[in-house]
């Protein structure tokens, strides 16, 4: 009989973890595609009444995450949480839920409806993805298999955004294209697809606590209660986790990275339409092409860390190195003018598109890693935490590049509706598309060299925590592992596991191991 501590994640585990990003990836992507369209043109509210509904949901979501991510950390005190786990909890209660996403797309409805709806699913997301986030570091500690979690997870994202962009435009053939049932039956069917895809992950996976062997290693945490309490606990936690060197390194690497590819996003279609003069129909065939391109680019990111042992910073810096290679090809065809090939610029499309899959792919691969160092230093597992943090800071890092790309186009003299822009504006669309976009990168790209974290680094780590875990001395510790545990965690070996940096984190009673 196979003791629980030996499980594997196979492939089958890892499409059960990984399809509840049909709801990550796919859930908001229909969101962001055809409901402001389906408020406006349906439902009788303004584009005013509709945005504010988005706005207000923006600021709600930003504290949600990390509120989530706290409470999903410390559920397991709870009767609930000792029962039913501290995060996979969540995923049962939230499974049939999921049918709320279908009463978003009711017409005829007032504002408070719509508001309430739109606000119920940001509640739900938050209580299904920061859960589930975490989970990958939970399930098992062994590189190749987090690095596949992260991948499939990945891949059944990506699905879940061209489901987005596809299935609409199928019911429409038979519903009709003016037919707002369109829209309800679309959210049907994917409150449907969600339901399982969640329950699926609830079924397919588990906790630490699920393989941890009686007597296992559990220091306990000693918090006051109170919601004062729990709110100034909340903040310390958040503070506490840019303590962690490889944290700050790695959301460096992530905010610089992901929001350099919202910026050239946000800006593409202004290039294709008013500095190259084409058509906007022209946009959606060329990110198609490296849409569809990144499903084959994940999975061949996650061979070339698996399989072939490149380092997370190696493979990024590969990612960066092809995304600088096709803005230097979209400032050449700006500068020359010159007529480019189809084939050539699907080819170019295709090297964006697997460049982009390894950008995302990555960081969301090291995130699974983190909660690992934090428990050198902390003696806690705090995944939540870090889930929570990462939507936070992303969060709020797209909506300022947004602001941002809108203040930069005005003061250049943008036009609005019109076919023809000034100079200054097209100077500033080229600007922010190519040069705002490569020093983003080039930021990550200088980074990388400071993450140390790999396949080796890591297996010293998780040695040395199953080594203090059984009670060994802290002395007894190589030189080797000490260096790579202060480049991982910023401390002196000594000072954590207990020592001096363990105690500054404040709010947290841990047990001292060096007696």
């Amino acid at each position: 009989m196979v003791k629980p501590t030996e499980r594997r994640v196979g492939y089958g585990v890892a499409i059960g973890y990984g399809v509840t990003d049909l709801f990550g990836g796919g859930a908001f992507a229909i969101i962001g595609t055809w409901l402001l369209f389906f408020y406006t043109t349906y439902c009788g509210l303004s584009v005013l009444e509709a945005g504010s509904i988005f706005a207000i949901a923006r600021v709600i979501d930003a504290i949600l995450s990390p509120i989530m991510g706290y409470i999903t950390d410390n559920f397991g005190n709870t009767w609930l949480g000792r029962k039913f786990g501290r995060r996979r909890f969540f995923l049962l209660l939230s499974s049939p839920l999921m049918f709320l996403y279908a009463l978003l797309w009711v017409t005829d409805m007032g504002y408070w409806y719509y508001l309430g709806t739109y606000l119920s699913i940001e509640l739900l997301s938050a209580m299904v993805l920061v859960p589930w986030e975490t989970l990958a570091a939970e399930m098992t500690n062994r590189y190749n298999e987090r690095s596949r979690l992260s991948g499939v997870r990945m891949i059944c994202s990506q699905l879940g955004g061209f489901l987005a962009v596809s299935v609409p435009g199928l019911i429409m053939q038979f519903t009709g294209k003016d037919n707002s049932f369109t829209y309800t039956l679309t959210g049907l069917l994917f409150s449907v697809i969600f339901c399982v895809a969640v329950f699926s992950t609830w079924w397919c996976t588990w906790e630490a606590k699920d393989v941890q062997e009686e007597g296992h290693f559990q220091p306990e945490v000693n918090r006051s209660s109170g919601l004062l309490n729990h709110l100034k606990y909340l903040v310390l936690d958040l503070l506490s986790s840019f303590r962690i060197r490889a944290f700050r390194l790695h959301i460096i690497i992530y905010i610089f990275s992901f929001t350099a590819m919202d910026v050239f996003g946000s800006v593409f279609t202004y290039y294709v339409v008013y500095c190259l003069n084409q058509d906007a129909s022209a946009v959606s065939g060329w990110l198609s092409i490296a849409a569809f391109a990144s499903v084959p680019g994940t999975f061949g990111f996650m061979q070339l860390l698996n399989r072939f042992n490149v380092t997370p910073s190696g493979a990024l810096r590969l990612a960066y190195g092809c995304i600088f290679f096709v803005l230097a090809f979209l400032f050449t065809v700006y500068l020359t003018k010159i007529s480019v090939p189809t084939l050539l610029l699907s080819g170019v499309f295709i090297v964006l598109g697997v460049a982009r899959a390894g950008l995302y792919y990555i960081p969301w691969n090291i995130y699974s890693f983190i909660p690992d160092i934090d428990e050198m230093v902390t003696q806690q597992r705090r995944e939540g935490i870090f889930a929570g943090v990462m939507v936070l800071t992303r969060k709020s890092t797209v909506a300022l590049a947004i602001l941002i790309i809108g203040i930069v186009l005005q003061e250049a003299g943008f036009v609005k509706g019109s076919g023809m822009q000034p100079e200054s504006a097209l100077h500033a669309i080229i600007g922010l598309m190519i040069f705002a976009t490569a020093a983003l990168l080039a930021v990550s790209f200088y980074t990388t060299y400071k993450f140390k974290l790999t396949r080796e680094t890591h297996k010293l780590l998780i040695k040395e925590i199953a080594r203090r875990k059984l009670g060994g001395d802290y002395r007894d510790c190589d030189g080797e592992t000490r260096q790579v545990i202060k480049l991982l965690t910023g401390y002196e070996y000594d000072k954590v596991w207990g020592g001096e940096a363990s105690r500054q984190f404040s709010g947290k009673t841990t047990l001292s191991a060096l007696e």
